[in-house]
């Protein structure tokens, strides 16, 4: 029986119009589809521990328990630790509006000479920008972060998601044909692997990071530097984007703080020199070779999780793009794609042997475990 095949222009608009329907879901349903999908990825983070308890003889039941609790009591402490820091810096809160107002007028008088505009000119504007921006962060932070539910849910979600791990997979394979098996077992050990490994070195980057900023801080006498350096460690784990804000928030509180601009001057040169070892050295060394998507979709993939589920979405965009190149790869209709995400760029030298890429530490650490 012969298959009909339809138009390229036929097949492209329902592609098309299938993407633009999940976009549509997802967004709508972002409330609920948000807590699952960081639920999964800290599953698969977890899995390694649960299944280390089990091995010892502890069940199943009381093994979830005991790698939940875990993973709370260390959350609850870096939130605790933040919050600490974050109240002794609204304790000042006054003194520094007072020099925020300063420095405001100083560049309102100096954009007034310059540029030709007025004060109540640059108010407006102003003004309407940080009334669009509180839109933007409120429909972003809206979404997942104040609300209570997602707090609730995700603990429950990652202690099901493990409990019921072999159903779950179990419900996988039979999805697909026996001569499919293979196949379906290589994604998902791949994926394991490649999320897992891609956690824990992203984990471990931030650690450093975070050290290597505090240093920094520290040594330019920046006030509040180890809020600074976890705050900026944490957006780091947004590719390309991290680095600009990790970037521009030291300076601002430097600039409301210090006089002169010897310190913004060193935090520039102190992060140039910071994200440099993180790009060159700290991401091949730590973070998985396995993960590898380029700069372009990096970024585009970024921007449309935070449009679609705000700043989880802007967090698990790259792991589950990840995910996709990973199918792709396995899928030869879909090889193409796979390559269009990744970061290898053909040249003649390549078309021949490939040198196979040596594992990172999150790798290593992941196959120990």
């Amino acid at each position: 029986m012969s298959v009909k095949q339809y138009p390229f222009y036929i097949k492209s608009t329902v592609i098309l119009f299938g993407l633009i329907l999940v976009c549509y879901a997802l967004y709508n349903l972002r409330g609920v589809f948000a807590p699952i999908a960081f639920s999964l990825i800290m599953a698969m983070l977890l899995n390694p521990l649960t299944n280390k308890l089990e091995q010892k003889g502890m069940k199943k039941f009381f093994a979830v328990t005991v790698t939940l609790v875990i993973a709370l009591l260390l959350v609850g402490g870096l939130f605790y630790f933040i919050s600490a820091q974050i109240m002794s810096f609204t304790d000042n809160l006054p003194a520094l509006k007072i020099k925020f107002n300063q420095h405001l007028a100083e560049i309102h008088h100096w954009v007034a000479v310059n540029f030709n505009i007025s004060v109540s000119k640059q108010e407006k504007m102003v003004t309407d920008a940080l009334s669009n921006s509180r839109t933007l962060v409120g429909s972003a932070l809206g979404g997942v972060l104040s609300t209570v539910g997602f707090f609730v849910l995700v603990p429950v979600y990652i202690f099901l998601f493990l409990f019921y791990k072999k159903l779950f997979l179990g419900f996988f394979h039979e999805v697909f044909s026996e001569e499919n098996t293979g196949k379906v077992n290589q994604v998902l050990n791949e994926t394991k692997k490649a999320i897992q490994s891609y956690m824990v070195g992203l984990l471990l980057e931030a650690l450093v990071v975070a050290v290597l900023n505090a240093i920094a801080l520290l040594i330019l006498g920046v006030d509040y530097a180890i809020l600074l350096a976890i705050i900026c460690a944490l957006v780091n784990m947004l590719p390309y984007i991290g680095g600009i804000v990790a970037t521009l928030l030291p300076m601002l509180i430097a600039s409301v703080t210090k006089d002169g601009l010897s310190v913004q001057v060193g935090i520039i040169v102190a992060n140039a020199i910071i994200q440099f070892t993180d790009n060159h050295f700290l991401i091949p060394l730590l973070v998985s070779s396995r993960v590898k998507i380029n700069a372009f979709f990096s970024i585009v993939i970024v921007l449309l999780g935070g449009a679609l589920w705000g700043v989880a979405g802007m967090f698990l965009s790259i792991p589950f793009v990840a995910i996709l190149k990973i199918i792709f790869d396995r899928v030869p209709e879909m090889k193409p794609w796979g390559k269009l995400l990744g970061d290898e760029v053909p040249t003649r030298r390549r078309i021949g042997k490939q040198r196979k890429k040596k594992e990172s530490v999150a790798e290593k650490i992941v196959d120990e475990t």
